[in-house]
Formats: structure tokens, C-alpha cells, sequence
């Protein structure tokens, strides 16, 4: 040990003093003040001088006695050294341990940040969401009341105020992958219906799967929420297009977002139908989109809102199931139907070029729709393919400046006289028609009382109090056209004349 100098030079003077004689105070040591397990750490010479002046106590009694009380201090020493290695050990424990804790408890409470729960109520609707965003629920609604007013009708149309909508819209994700939507309706005349119900899996933006019921990618302003389309109701386009169905679909954009996709299998729904939660035949549809943005990143702001596209579906439909209930005017009454004993029996499918243009507080929407189906008049009886189609062509101006998008204006300002502001006004036109196959008449359907062709005009002023309350006066003239071999005079009253109709919306969406 490096001690041993030290300890031989003070054994060497205890020979000196002789047997019985003190050993004079050093004067070096001092025991500690405070505890000894506190923070004292004796040093090496220290110890050593302590162990001399008390070995200079004992009298000294031979050579053997005294080699034997130099390896008793050497004992002692290195036990004292051990005893402070062992403390220098259980105070490294004890900072490692508080270290640890200290560590554990950061991870607590980062992990308790995580799962904290955040709420927020803002035009988007309730939203309850997990402290890192990965987890959220959010409840929405929307509510429409309808005033619709008919003109020159002789009495065919019903003026009235229609709950058109009363929806509660419930939508959440988990881990950032998995998603959901519920959607139901209350506004019919039975029990609630369930519109939505699907289960999304977000792999990466390139690939988005959809299991349940959700709507048919087919037409394009059908696949525009119910609150931001230009007009109150669809065109009569829409009449034509599948409209929610079940199944599963697979979604996503590609090269920059310039190009959306979908494509899927679905059970199969007739024109202008939604599924009742069930399949009607053993027989699927498969159904495709694909929608481009050419423009998008050019760096031309009069190009960067063009967008085409295409949909189409191809399947089979059965029975009467399978075949339209009716199609319906902008006023929402029918103007042709099939005979009741006809039914599909046959191959089914619809294509639809479409496009959209938005630049500023300007757009403009287009759609065409062909709808091929195969019917019989009757079970055995000869069949025949029917090819319906409509078209249509929008268009709305933001006067406040606002800009237009598919997914509706956002006002600068909400409504407050006070204030002296008056949120955000939009004035629309729509030109659109449809054409029943001629063949139609009169093996399916009674040339008599149903109209073969529909053509609607529509003008409309949509005043956005809010980006939640909006208001919309619209108003819609359609006139009829009548297969060859018609009566003078329909036997249907709604169809001796045009139709003129005034609808206004009072809607809350958020």
C-alpha cells in the first residue's frame, strides 16, 4: 500500500521514544464535526496518524509485539478502506436511484400528456382528442329546414315546411391508422336511418381502405357534402347515380396530390338508391374513379383549380329491386317511374366524365351520366337494355369575394348587424336535363302519365351568415317532355304544366 512509508516512519519513532513513552500530538487530525455516514471521508494519512498517536499509547512490550500492532493497523486500514469503498458504492446506488426515479417520472408524465384529453368545440363541430393527437372523436350535425312554395300547379304540388335533414354525424380515429364514421338521420318519416357506417384503415396517402356503407363514388356532385353543393337540392343528374351503398373501397392520391383514385366492390344499388343494409342478389358491382388536378403545383393560378375526371360501374341487377323507384324533379316530386310489375334482369353499369373549375370566387361544375339498365315488363317475359342519361352544368360567384371550393365558402365575416357585417353572399345558375330511353314506352313504363325528358333552369342566392348558418333562396322552373304516342293531356297533373318552384333552406352545419 502507498501508506506503508508513513506508517514504518511512525513505527520507527515509537522505537525511539521506548517502551511506555507517549507519542507527541500531531496536530493533523480532527474527527469529523457531523455524522460520520453523512459525507465524511477520511483520508488515507489522516487515518494513519490517528492509528500512530493511538498506537503510541500502548506501551510497547518486544519486536513481536510491536510487528503484531503494525498488522493490526494494517488490518484496520484496509478494512477502513473497504468500509469506504462500500459507502462510495451505496451512495452511487443511491444517486442511481434517484436518477431513476427522476427518469420514470418524466416518462409518467409524458405518457400522462399523451393519453390527457383535449376538448374543443369550434364550427367543425365536438372534438375530444388524446394529448398527441393520435386518438380523437369528433361529434357533428346538420340540420335543414325546407319552405317549398310551387307556382301555377293547379294544385299538384303540396306547399309546405320539410325537415328536409336532421343528421347527428359521429367520426373518430385511433393511432392515427384506423378511422370511423356513423351517420344517422332523423329526419324521415319512420325510424332514424343509418345513411354511414364504415371502418377506415389509413395505410399511407396512397392507399385508404373502406369497409361498411359509404357513398358510391359515381357521380361527382353527389359526392359533395349535402351543406355546400351550389343549389338546396342535387340536380337531376343525381337521379341516375348509385347513391350509398355497402361494400369495400380502396382510395388515395398520387404524384403530389395531383391524382385521387377509388375503386372497390360493392353490393349494387339501382338508380338514385341507397342500400338497406342488405344485398338484394348474389351479384357485385365494381365501381372506379379516378380525378386529376393537372395544375395543381404549376404555379398558374387560373389553372390550378381545373380538374376531370371519370367514374364508371359495371354489375348486375334482379327483380324490382333492382330497377329506380322514380326519378324526381329539383322539387322533389316524381315525374316518371316504372310499371310496378317490371324488373331488372341484367346487366348494370353508368359512366360519367365530369370536371369542376374553381379560380378565386368563382366555380364551375360539369357532369354527364349514362345509366344502362336491363328489364322485363313482367317475369318470363322478353327483356330489354335501357340506356337513360343526364347532364348538367353549374355554376356560382362569390360577391363578397370569398373563394369557391368543393367544400363550400368560408365568410371573411359572420353576420352581425352591430358590427355592420353581413357574412358572405353567393349568387348560382344551373342548366341541367335528362332523357329516358324512347324504348321505355310504353313496355316499362306508360308514356301517359310519366314525362320522357326533364330539363331544369335554376337560379339561386346562397347567404352565409356563418361558416355554420347559412340560408339559400332558390328557384327552379323544369319543363317536360313527352315520349312519341303521348296523350294531348297527361293523365298525371303534375305534368300539364311546367314546374315552378321557389325552395328556401334555413341550415346549420357544423
Amino acid at each position: 500500500m502507498k501508506t506503508n512509508g508513513l506508517l514504518e516512519n511512525s513505527v520507527a519513532g515509537l522505537a525511539e521514544a521506548g517502551p511506555g513513552s507517549a507519542t507527541p500530538a500531531t496536530g493533523f487530525l480532527r474527527p469529523p464535526t457531523g455524522p460520520v455516514l453523512r459525507v465524511w471521508r477520511p483520508n488515507i494519512r489522516s487515518v494513519l496518524a490517528a492509528m500512530t498517536l493511538l498506537a503510541g499509547l500502548i506501551p510497547l512490550r518486544g519486536a513481536d509485539n510491536t510487528d503484531a500492532e503494525i498488522q493490526a493497523l494494517r488490518e484496520q486500514i484496509r478494512l477502513l478502506d473497504q468500509r469506504l469503498d462500500q459507502l462510495q458504492q451505496q451512495q452511487q446506488q443511491l444517486k442511481d436511484q434517484q436518477a431513476a426515479a427522476a427518469a420514470e417520472s418524466a416518462a409518467d408524465q409524458a405518457a400522462a400528456a399523451k393519453t390527457a384529453a383535449n376538448v374543443s368545440i369550434t364550427d367543425k363541430g365536438f372534438t375530444l382528442s388524446s394529448g398527441d393527437g393520435a386518438n380523437s372523436v369528433k361529434i357533428r350535425g346538420l340540420v335543414q329546414l325546407d319552405s317549398r312554395l310551387f307556382f301555377g300547379d293547379q294544385g299538384a304540388s303540396t306547399n309546405a315546411y320539410v325537415l328536409r335533414r336532421a343528421r347527428l354525424i359521429s367520426e373518430g380515429t385511433f393511432s392515427k391508422l384506423y378511422s370511423f364514421q356513423f351517420v344517422t338521420d332523423f329526419a324521415g318519416t319512420g325510424a332514424p336511418s343509418i345513411l354511414d357506417a364504415n371502418l377506415g384503415v389509413a395505410l399511407d396517402q396512397t392507399l385508404q381502405l373502406k369497409f361498411g356503407k359509404f357513398k358510391s363514388p359515381v357521380g361527382l356532385e353527389w359526392l359533395q357534402s349535402d351543406s355546400w353543393t351550389f343549389f338546396d337540392e342535387r340536380s337531376i343528374v343525381t337521379d341516375l347515380v348509385p347513391n350509398r351503398d355497402l361494400g369495400i373501397l380502396a382510395s388515395g392520391s398520387l404524384l403530389g396530390d395531383t391524382i385521387s383514385y377509388a375503386a372497390g366492390v360493392l353490393n349494387g344499388v339501382p338508380d338514385g338508391a341507397t342500400s338497406n343494409n342488405t344485398a338484394f342478389d348474389n351479384d357485385k358491382n365494381v365501381v372506379g374513379r379516378i380525378y386529376a388536378t393537372p395544375f395543381k403545383s404549376s404555379g398558374i393560378p387560373s389553372l390550378q383549380g381545373l380538374s376531370i375526371g371519370v367514374s364508371a360501374d359495371l354489375g348486375r341487377e334482379k327483380t324490382t329491386s333492382g330497377r329506380t323507384a322514380g326519378y324526381k324533379t329539383d322539387g322533389q316530386q316524381t315525374f316518371f317511374s316504372y310499371n310496378a310489375a317490371v324488373i331488372a334482369d341484367g346487366q348494370s353499369w353508368h359512366v360519367s366524365p365530369q370536371g369542376e373549375y374553381r379560380y378565386g370566387p368563382f366555380g364551375l361544375l360539369g357532369e354527364y351520366v349514362l345509366s344502362t339498365v336491363n328489364v322485363r315488363p313482367g317475369a318470363g317475359a322478353a327483356k330489354a337494355e335501357l340506356r337513360n342519361k343526364a347532364w348538367q352544368l353549374a355554376a356560382g360567384y362569390v360577391l363578397t369575394g370569398e373563394d369557391s371550393s368543393f367544400n363550400g365558402v368560408t365568410p371573411r365575416t359572420i353576420f352581425n348587424p352591430t358590427a355592420g357585417t353581413w357574412g358572405a353572399f353567393e349568387i348560382v345558375g344551373r342548366y341541367a336535363n335528362l332523357k329516358i330511353d324512347d324504348a321505355a314506352f310504353p313496355r316499362f313504363a306508360s308514356a301517359s302519365s310519366n314525362a320522357d325528358e326533364a330539363t331544369s333552369l335554376g337560379l339561386g342566392l346562397n347567404w352565409y351568415l356563418s361558416k355554420v348558418v347559412a340560408v339559400k333562396f332558390d328557384f327552379y322552373q323544369t319543363r317536360f317532355g313527352f315520349a312519341p304516342g303521348a296523350p294531348a293531356v297527361p293523365t298525371a297533373v303534375l305534368l300539364r304544366q311546367h314546374e315552378k318552384a321557389l325552395i328556401t333552406r334555413f341550415q346549420v352545419s357544423f
